[in-house]
Parts: C-alpha cells; sequence; structure tokens
C-alpha cells in the first residue's frame, strides 16, 4: 500500500489512487514542464482514515466530522512528514485535494474541494492533509458530485503538497477562449501576489488574449487586492490601492502563452492552467486540467474553415440524440442530399456532441443560398438568422459562386419532379379537397413502410413527405402574405387570423388530451382509477390514437407517450385542476376562431373594392395553413411505427445474450442491430456513459465554426440594462406571473402563468392550454410554439436571448405579443414549488 508518491513517479495510469490534480501535476513533471516539486498522499491513505465514513447512509456534515476528529495514524504520519522533508526544512507548501472524481473530461471539480497555502511545518501540513480529507464532504462538493452524476461512493481523495512559489504576479490561462469557444486564442487573467486572488474572484485581474503572435485584447483590472504568504505560514488579504499598470510585461504575456500551447500539445486538448512568476522573474505551472465548458469541434479532415448550423437545437432539442436516433438521421439525409443535390454521400450531414449539426458553409459561399436560408430561419429560428447573419462579413464565407441560375434549376427540378404547381393551383381552387389528399398521405406512407426495412423506409418515406405536402399549406401562408399587401393592417390583425385554425393535428391532439380530462372527470370509475395510479379505459383509448407522439420525439430512441404515459397523466392533472369554463382550451379555441373570422370581415371591409380578394384570400388561409404541422405529424407516426419493429429486434438481441435490456438497442445503429458481433452490452454501456455526460451539457451552440468558435458569443451588442426584446410571434398583451420550465415532463403551471422555456416541440403544447402567454429563448415567428400560441390566442414572444436565465420564475412581467417586448414588473412572489427545473 502507497501512502505517498513523488511527482516524478506519478502517470497517467495513477487515476485511482492519485486523484486527478496529482494525476496532472505528474504528468506535467514527466514531460519536463517547469512544475514545483511536491508529492501526492495518495486514497489509500484517505480510505485508511475514512473507514468510518458510509457515504450511503451518513450526512456531509457527519462525514466532515468523523475525517477531522480521526487521529491520523503513525504509519500515514510518517509518510508525510518523510515527504515533506524531502522537500527541504520547514519550506513553505501548498496542500491541495486531489480527488479521483476531479479533472475529468465534462466536470473540472474547480474549487470544489479546499486548498491550503503557505502551510510550514510538520504538525500543519498533517493537519492540512486532514482537513483536505474533510473537504471532500463540503456541501458544495456533495452537490457538484450529484449535478454531476458522480457516486459519492466510488470518490474517494488524494492531497497533493507542492513547494509553494512565493509568488510576484500569477493568475489562470486557458488555451481556448472559454467564452466564444476560439481555439486558438489563449486568455490570460494576472495579478499581484498569489493566484488564489484570481481564482477566487476576489480582485479584477489585469485581462489579456493572445491570438497567435498578437495581444489582440488588453483590459486592465484594479488589482485592489493582493494576497500575501505571511513568513510563519498562512496568507493575508492585502489592500494595495487600485493600479493603472498592467502586472505583466508583453514579453511575460507571449511566455506565458508559449508554455500554455506547450501544455495543450501535450494533452491534446484545452486547458484551464494555474501558474506563478516569483520574484526572480522565473515561470512555475502550478496546475493543469482540462477546460470543461467547450462544445466538442467536428472532424475536419480538410483543415479549412467550416460553418456548422445546429439542427438539433433548431428543432427544440437542446438534449443529445440517442445512438438509433442519430443513425434514422443519417438515413434520411442521405436521401435529401441525393433528392436535392444528387449526392447522398454529402460531407454537409455532421455528427457532434451527440447532436446533428449541418455545415452550411458552401450556403453561405452562394448569393442565393445564403439569403434563402436565412430567411426561411428568420420565420423558423430567428436567432439562427440573425448569427449566421453576422458571419456575413467574414472573408472566410465571403460569396463565391452569385449566380442564381444553378439554384433556379434545381428549384424548378423538385418542382417539376413532386409536381408543385398542380398542387399549388388545386389547392387554389379547391382548398378543402386538397387537405383531404394530403389527410390521405398517412395510410399510403405507412403502407408503402410495411414492405421495407427500416433503414429504407427512412429514406424512401421521409424526405418525400414534405415537397409533396408543404405547397398546399405556403399556399396558406403566401395568401395571408398577400391579403396583407392589399389592405393596410396594425399590428396582431393578421395573427388574428390564425387563431383556432383547423386542420391542424397538433391543436387536435391538445383538444383530444382536454377530452380525456373532461371524460375522466365526468366519469367517478374513471376518476377513482386516474387517482389510485390505474389506467382507465379512457386513457388507453387516447394512446391508441396518439401514444406515437412524444416530447423531444424526433428522437427515434426515445420512449413515445405509450411507452411512458407519464407525461400525458402529468398534463391531464393540470387540466382537472381547471374550474373557470372560459379557461377550458375548447372554449379558448372556439373564441379563436370566432375571433379569426370576425377579422377576416374587418379586413375584407377595410378593403373596400378589394374586399372580395381579402376573404378569397384569408379564407384559403384558415384552411390550408394548418397543414403546417402535418408533414412533421406524418414523420413521427412513421418513427413510431419503425421504433415497435427495433424494439423487436432488441427483444431478439435479449433473447440471444447479446444485451441485457430491450431499450439498449437504442444505442446500437442498424447494422449492430442486424448484425451483432458478440456482446454488445460494453458496448451500450460506453455509449449510455457518453450520452448522459451530454445530457448534463448546460450550453448548446447555434452556429459553430471550425476554429470552436460560437458566432453568438461574439457577434451581439452588450444588452441594455432591463431590456429583453425578442420577435413578436403572436399578439396580445398580457401581465402575469412567469413560471421558468426547463422540461415539460412533470412540469406544472397554474392556469394564466407566463410560460418561460428555452425551446418546445409538440410534448410541450398541452402546456400552452392553460398558459396566460409563452417566452422562448429560441424559435422564430412561424417556428411550432410560435404557431400553435397563435392557435390558442395566446401572446408570445420568441428568440429571447437569455430567457430562461433573465427572467425567474415568480416575477410579474407583461408579455407584448406583437411588439415583441417583455418588461419585468417586480420582485418574484412566492409560487407552488412543483417544477424542478425552474
Amino acid at each position: 500500500m502507497a501512502l505517498t508518491i513523488d511527482f516524478e513517479s506519478i502517470d497517467g495510469s495513477m487515476l485511482a489512487t492519485v486523484g486527478g490534480k496529482a494525476a496532472n501535476l505528474g504528468e506535467l513533471t514527466r514531460a519536463g514542464l517547469p512544475v514545483p516539486p511536491g508529492f501526492c498522499v495518495t486514497t489509500d491513505a484517505y480510505r485508511a482514515v475514512a473507514r468510518a465514513v458510509d457515504p450511503a447512509s451518513t450526512t456531509p456534515g457527519n462525514a466532515r466530522g468523523t475525517l477531522l476528529g480521526t487521529p491520523v495514524p503513525q504509519e500515514i504520519r510518517d509518510a508525510i512528514v518523510a515527504g515533506y522533508r524531502a522537500l527541504g526544512d520547514d519550506v513553505p507548501v501548498a496542500v491541495r485535494s486531489s480527488a479521483t472524481a476531479e479533472d475529468l473530461p465534462f466536470a473540472s471539480f474547480a474549487g470544489q474541494q479546499d486548498t491550503f497555502l503557505n502551510v510550514i511545518g510538520e504538525d500543519a501540513v498533517v493537519d492540512a492533509v486532514r482537513r483536505c480529507w474533510a473537504s471532500l464532504w463540503t456541501d458544495r462538493a456533495v452537490s457538484y458530485r450529484e449535478t454531476n452524476g458522480i457516486d459519492h461512493t466510488t470518490t474517494y481523495l488524494a492531497v497533493v503538497v507542492q513547494r509553494m512559489v512565493q509568488s510576484a504576479v500569477s493568475g489562470v490561462m486557458f488555451t481556448a477562449n472559454p467564452v466564444t469557444g476560439k481555439r486558438d486564442q489563449i486568455v490570460i487573467d494576472a495579478s499581484p501576489g498569489l493566484g488564489e486572488a484570481v481564482v477566487s474572484g476576489a480582485v479584477n485581474p489585469d485581462h489579456f488574449v493572445v491570438d497567435g503572435s498578437d495581444i489582440v485584447e488588453k483590459r486592465l483590472g484594479d488589482k485592489r487586492f493582493v494576497i500575501r504568504s505571511l513568513p510563519g505560514g498562512g496568507t493575508e488579504h492585502v489592500e494595495a490601492g487600485e493600479s493603472g499598470e498592467q502586472c505583466l510585461t508583453d514579453g511575460q504575456v507571449h511566455a506565458l502563452a508559449v508554455l500554455g500551447r506547450e501544455v495543450q500539445r501535450h494533452y491534446r486538448t484545452p486547458q484551464d492552467t494555474e501558474w506563478a512568476i516569483d520574484d526572480e522573474g522565473e515561470l512555475h505551472l502550478t496546475q493543469a486540467r482540462p477546460v470543461t465548458t467547450l462544445f466538442p469541434l467536428p472532424d475536419n479532415p480538410d483543415g479549412g474553415s467550416h460553418v456548422y448550423f445546429c439542427f438539433s437545437l433548431a428543432q427544440g432539442l437542446e438534449r443529445p440524440i440517442t445512438p438509433m436516433g442519430r443513425a434514422a438521421f443519417r438515413e434520411v439525409s442521405k436521401a435529401a442530399f441525393e433528392i436535392v443535390i444528387g449526392d447522398p454521400g454529402s460531407r454537409s450531414y455532421v455528427e457532434n456532441g451527440e447532436r446533428i449539426f449541418f455545415d452550411v458553409t458552401k450556403v453561405l459561399w452562394s448569393k442565393v443560398g445564403r439569403e434563402f436560408v436565412t430567411r426561411l430561419l428568420a420565420v423558423m429560428e430567428a436567432r439562427s438568422s440573425e448569427v449566421l447573419r453576422g458571419l456575413f462579413d467574414d472573408p472566410r464565407f465571403a460569396v463565391r459562386n452569385s449566380s442564381p441560375t444553378p439554384a433556379v434549376k434545381r428549384v424548378l427540378r423538385l418542382a417539376r419532379r413532386f409536381r408543385v404547381p398542380v398542387t399549388v393551383v388545386k389547392a387554389l381552387v379547391d382548398p378543402e379537397k386538397a387537405v383531404r389528399t394530403a389527410l390521405r398521405t398517412e395510410r399510403e406512407v405507412l403502407e408503402k413502410a410495411a414492405g421495407l426495412s427500416v433503414e429504407q423506409a427512412l429514406r424512401q418515406c421521409v424526405v418525400p413527405v414534405l415537397p409533396r405536402l408543404a405547397p398546399a399549406a405556403l399556399v396558406g401562408f403566401a395568401m395571408l402574405g398577400l391579403a396583407g399587401k392589399v389592405v393596410k393592417t396594425r399590428p396582431g390583425e393578421l395573427q388574428t387570423v390564425l387563431r383556432g385554425l383547423p386542420n391542424n393535428v397538433t391543436t387536435e391532439m391538445d383538444l383530444a388530451l382536454w377530452d380525456l380530462a373532461q371524460e375522466i372527470r365526468h366519469d367517478p370509475v374513471a376518476l377513482r382509477q386516474f387517482r389510485d395510479g390505474e389506467r382507465p379505459a379512457a386513457l388507453d383509448r387516447f394512446l391508441a390514437r396518439w401514444g406515437h407522439r412524444a416530447v423531444a420525439e424526433i428522437d427515434l430512441g426515445l420512449p413515445r407517450w405509450s411507452d411512458d404515459p407519464a407525461h400525458v397523466v402529468g398534463v391531464v392533472k393540470n387540466f382537472l385542476r381547471l374550474e373557470d369554463d372560459r379557461a377550458h382550451p375548447d372554449a379558448v379555441f372556439a373564441r379563436g376562431a370566432a375571433d379569426a373570422e370576425a377579422m377576416i370581415e374587418t379586413l375584407a371591409r377595410r378593403a373596400w373594392g378589394r374586399g372580395w380578394f381579402v376573404r378569397f384570400a384569408l379564407r384559403r388561409t384558415r384552411v390550408l395553413a394548418g397543414l403546417r404541422e402535418y408533414p412533421k405529424y406524418l414523420v413521427i407516426t412513421l418513427f413510431g411505427t419503425l421504433r415497435k419493429r427495433i424494439a423487436e429486434a432488441g427483444a431478439q438481441l435479449v433473447a440471444d445474450g447479446h444485451l441485457d435490456a430491450v431499450d439498449d438497442v437504442f444505442f446500437l445503429n442498424f447494422e449492430e442491430m442486424r448484425s451483432p458481433q458478440g456482446d454488445l452490452r460494453p458496448l451500450v454501456a460506453a455509449r449510455r456513459e457518453v450520452y448522459d455526460r451530454e445530457l448534463r451539457r448546460r450550453r448548446i451552440p447555434r452556429v459553430l465554426l471550425s476554429d470552436g468558435t460560437e458566432p453568438e458569443a461574439v457577434h451581439h451588442g452588450a444588452p441594455v440594462e432591463g431590456d429583453l426584446v425578442g420577435t413578436p410571434a403572436s399578439a396580445g398583451t398580457i401581465t402575469g406571473v412567469a413560471r421558468v420550465v426547463m422540461d415539460p415532463v412533470g412540469a406544472h403551471l397554474e392556469p394564466g402563468e407566463i410560460l418561460v422555456a428555452p425551446s418546445t416541440d409538440p410534448g410541450w403544447t398541452p402546456l400552452f392550454l392553460t398558459a396566460g402567454a409563452l417566452v422562448m429563448e429560441m424559435g422564430g415567428a412561424n417556428s411550432h410554439g410560435a404557431v400553435v400560441a397563435r392557435e390558442y390566442g395566446i401572446p408570445a414572444v420568441v428568440g429571447v436571448r437569455e430567457a430562461v436565465t433573465r427572467i425567474r420564475t415568480g416575477e410579474r412581467i407583461t408579455v407584448d405579443g406583437s411588439t415583441g417586448a417583455i418588461t419585468t414588473l417586480d420582485s418574484p412572489v412566492e409560487v407552488s414549488p412543483r417544477q424542478p427545473d425552474a
């Protein structure tokens, strides 16, 4: 049993023995980098002292007390003292915690355990080691592990004892820009004295950004405080007064950058380092760990500059997509690229961070392509459109093809292939018949898919749905736009026409859910079953019709409502709370439809002699615009049938001993599912670990450059204090209490509360039925949430930057869906604490 190990003897295989911090310092020492000498008190020593601590049955406070009150065994004390004496006679040292779950690729644990600086003397060092052990059980360390899904029972603590650098200047250095994500920028924060002042945030340091060989940013802090070592041990905070001079010379900044690049080359990944420069000007590296907040970069074989657009996020999915879900999208993308550009092997489809991106570099190089895509996104995902437009002036993505001819030829070819002109004319002449024709598509698609393999069905039945069905819906919106050209309208009037639209499958689903709640409410037997946790027959009937829907339903690998009806049950419980008849969703929907019809007449009368055209156009809008939801509905319906077939294959894999559970099949791809090579359980376990890690990622870039830059973090101005503005999506003004909801499953929304969400998909829309208004971080005026909000007649503002962080649950806010303005009126009020993610 090794109780202490010198840095020079530590290698990367010793993580379980020395913890993350010591493993990194040992590796850096062995690489010849300027690390002050030291040793590690291993996890074997901690285990010997911590035998009395049972993580499964003790509180953090009791665990700390036990460790602080347990005498250090003589054998361990002797080993610590021997290691300390080897560093010199009573030399000052830094004593730092080094946990086995630390400095991981997804969690740095920075500052979660304790550090003690300028420790002098054998007794003081032993006591500091013991206090480090106890710090594994601080409330913040326990909470951090729980947040990152790390098991307390598998976490142990080693302790680093390192010769102290009496710093003239010190600080931190990131070898990639942690704000913008740019990988070739080095960011340095520096202040006089010990680096704890910078790390703890006690001082406003000097800030430097180095790009290549240039210092591209230099912002001097006031550096009012300095932390210094005391002669007898310990540290003091000294008020230094504001300094207008930089604490590092430009030469020292460049020297640090060189050191940072050397560390990054060694680890082959960006690093968060701590450094110190002593009184003689010598540079020391005191710590290095991975930068855990950066979004990973896609493979870039050609080494050129690329722009990646996050399709997952545009579809309202912040969470990762399962391996089977991504496998499905790979098949769909092959068909899409073959139909549109004739190249099923296009590299424009990119998977990164367990999410789906598209390489839109060639789109930006085309004058027609960049205008088309950004205009389309402006009504679907406004923030992404804004971010992409911010790249128009970047010389790397300047227009290379200004001719519209290739795009026009491609559009004409697709229109002819899918008979788009015929569909448009039929929709104009007889919109009701166009709707009936569209609704027959579901049966045709499912019948065709039944005779194909899963992969063939994805390639042949998904992409053709859009050009067959979308033109009719587009006719409806085109008529809306034409009417707006013919008659002068006030803000919100045209949006009123879109309220209570017929022929919208999502609206039908939500009203069917309301009908389910009413049926249960008025049936004593069903109500008793429902409240006792049983499934009444009415619920089974609803699931038979709508059970293929789900939250985050574009991921084929996620359970449908028929697999797990918990979300449906939660929504029904909310509906059963509604007592006000005017707040009933069917009444709200009917009022919306009546308001729309009244608005058509108002606009027609205002148009005088052109009123006949306004009626003609807007009547077609009413009939056809609801079909917008139908293509996605068909895809999800197909996904539901294919998911059942995949689950059957999973059951066979379980029977054959390749998998432990049927759902494990959704962590395979089609080839692995069909031709299993031995035991698939280790592969599934590894993929689940990555998937679970990505579930905890908090920030997903809408747009990502190949150098790691997140343009959204670069191309926006500083927000004005108190100003919160987005894209107006559904007219109307309402003042109410905000409810921030990060996940609709299990969410509770009081009638009239304003729903504030990062994004939405159809799984969210039942919440709209009780919401007073909707605010979303993502989306555009024609995104899914905006469309449904208009149909239900609730004000909505979308594309609101940082909405879920700047608005707090319980705040009274005013939402103006005509102008896009959101005003905070007062401090949060107490609300029912039923939404855990708020």
